[in-house]
């Protein structure tokens, strides 16, 4: 036996009881006569002593352990005299009679603590060093017990939890498809699934009428944070729904999970439509843990002199409380130089301040002070309140000014800890028109449903309405992340035919790739939709991170790399000629 308790495990009320305990040396102390050591495994930490006048020999072959050495330690339970009342068993201690190395280790690269010295790329490239940490451990245990309680709450409301294939077809919507080369059909490939989309819609023709899948995706597409090219959702579908069903039933999803792990009651989930969201805050995923909204200023600022407004298609700015006072000049310079960074691209920042002392703004002498209190009154600004302005082209400013007002409520502090605000964005576009391309793109999937009140406009319109059809999607905020997103699919073969055709497919092309769904739908498709939560940025956003990365147990870093096993990696020739490909050809 290695260990009759873990080392997370023990208490006062287990004093003077005889234990065996395995695990890895996180730090040795030598106090001359007592050697003290810390034993951990992913329970815990616990105290072990040797003393040097009850066993000499054992304590000098303590004292030769490492960090990181695996040990088997036998002795007894007693209670410390100096206790530590930050950890679980810090009120006792091993007062050691055996000691066993079951292995040793090479001093690590980088402390395994839960502050550590080690940057990404050397984490990365000995994850399985990195996964010894407390918070790493923890992160990866937080995520299985979330799937866990995914599963108990989909299966109370009755849905199916059904496998769907990972070597599929390739399709040309969407982010570029990691594609398998097939050794047995020799030209041709597989696709990994960006998503189950099509399967989950067969199977509703099929039947099963509540499907979800906890399941791996995959896309080939450029990485951040929030990003890697394999990566996990909670992929769900529902039959005979209106959305009123998928919005009330994906709430209760949250409500459960959020309550469930985190001991958190998220009550109201408000709704608001895609085109409100972009003109009160520019940002279609928006968050509603503090104010600013936008407010629009063309009625009061154009026309009145100053070029840069009266040229501008829009004048929107947002209200910054309290901070006239403390915000100096070189902190509205620091401000405009990081609105101006070509990530954003501002041309510049406008600011008017309300002080005890007057109104100062950096537009001063192009509007009096009657015209900026009028500004004023329109944000509901007050004394000590700052307003700042963007102007230009209405979508790009509306999104240069989001980044604005989520870089202030950082500043500020408006983001609190423990603070979830849920959002349902509905009616987005259907369609997305590119000038480039001069085509359609579907904003969501070609898939989706148009409203049903848009379906005759649809199917009869011209290419000026169609910009203006309105999609039956949804998506889920929290926080200003993006947490799942779905939609009301298209359930019928000539509407889903002509959504095809205004994206640009022939019919040829529609058939060659989709045949089997539209076929399927000539065999009595019923009403359906669905939605799929981003798993692994769920886990990051319950626990308050931006990055998903701490959540994945081997994730890639923004290359795509694999940093421990090296991959992606080359392949022998003999394996590329068995593959039927080209083993000249060399990249660029």
């Amino acid at each position: 036996m290695y260990r009759t308790h873990n080392c997370g495990q023990l208490r006062m009320s287990d004093v003077g009881a005889n234990v065996t305990l395995s695990g890895w040396v996180q730090k040795a102390r030598d106090l001359g006569g007592m050697t003290f050591l810390d034993l951990r495994d992913r329970y815990g930490i616990t105290q072990v002593v040797f003393n040097m006048d009850d066993n000499a020999a054992l304590c000098e072959e303590a004292r030769k352990l490492g960090r990181e050495f695996v040990i088997q330690v036998e002795g007894k339970v007693r209670e410390r005299s100096s206790k530590n009342l930050n950890r679980a068993t810090g009120e006792i201690e091993i007062e050691a009679t055996v000691l066993k190395v079951l292995n040793a280790a090479k001093t690590p690269p980088f402390t395994i603590e839960e502050t550590t010295d080690g940057g990404d790329d050397l984490r990365m490239k000995y994850r399985y060093l990195d996964l010894r940490r407390p918070l790493q451990q923890s992160n990866i245990i937080f995520r299985s017990k979330l799937a866990i309680e995914t599963r108990k709450y989909m299966d109370s409301q009755g849905f199916i939890e059904i496998e769907t294939p990972f070597l599929i077809k390739s399709t040309p919507e969407g982010a570029r498809d990691f594609v398998v080369p097939s050794r047995l059909n020799p030209g041709e490939f597989y696709a990994l699934p960006q998503s189950p989309q099509t399967f989950k819609q067969i199977l509703m023709v099929s039947g099963m009428d509540k499907y979800f899948q906890i399941v791996k995706c995959f896309r080939d597409e450029d990485l951040r944070a929030d990003r890697q090219p394999e990566f996990t959702q909670i992929d769900c579908e529902m039959s005979f729904i209106h959305i009123e069903d998928i919005l009330n039933t994906f709430e209760g999803l949250a409500k459960h999970l959020f309550k469930q792990m985190i001991g958190v009651e998220l009550h109201e989930f408000p709704r608001m439509t895609y085109d409100e969201a972009m003109t009160r805050y520019g940002s279609d995923k928006p968050d509603l843990r503090f104010g600013m909204e936008f407010v629009e200023l063309n009625d009061l600022a154009k026309d009145k002199g100053f070029s840069v407004f009266d040229s501008a298609e829009l004048v929107v700015g947002i209200c910054a409380k309290g901070i006239a006072e403390t915000y100096s000049n070189k902190d509205m310079k620091d401000l405009t130089e990081w609105m101006q960074r070509p990530q954003i691209g501002a041309k510049g920042l406008v600011y008017v301040k309300y002080q005890q002392d007057g109104i100062k703004s950096t537009v001063g002498k192009f509007f009096s002070d009657d015209d900026l209190k009028a500004w004023g009154e329109k944000f509901g600004a007050e004394e000590g309140d700052v307003l700042f302005i963007l102007s230009g082209e209405a979508e790009k400013t509306r999104k240069q000014l989001n980044e604005l007002r989520l870089e202030m409520g950082k500043r500020l502090g408006l983001m609190k800890a423990g603070d979830f605000k849920p959002l349902w964005v509905i009616d987005f576009p259907l369609l997305e028109w590119d000038d480039e391309t001069n085509r359609f793109y579907a904003m969501h999937h070609p898939f989706t449903s148009p409203k049903i009140a848009d379906i005759p406009r649809m199917l009869n319109g011209d290419h000026e309405t169609m910009k203006s059809l309105r999609a039956d999607a949804y998506d889920l905020v929290i926080n200003g992340a993006e947490i799942g997103g779905g939609s009301i699919r298209i359930h019928d073969r000539e509407l889903q035919s002509k959504n095809f055709d205004l994206l640009g497919f022939t019919k040829e092309e529609a058939e060659d790739q989709f045949g089997f769904l539209l076929g399927a739908f000539e065999y009595g498709a019923p009403p359906h939709g669905g939605i799929a939560f981003g798993f692994d940025r769920l886990c990051a956003v319950m626990n308050g991170q931006s990055s998903i990365r701490d959540f994945i147990a081997f994730p890639k870093n923004n290359m795509g790399r694999d940093m421990m096993i090296d991959a992606p990696s080359h392949i022998a020739k003999a394996q590329l000629k068995e593959l039927n490909l080209d083993v000249t050809v060399k990249p660029e």
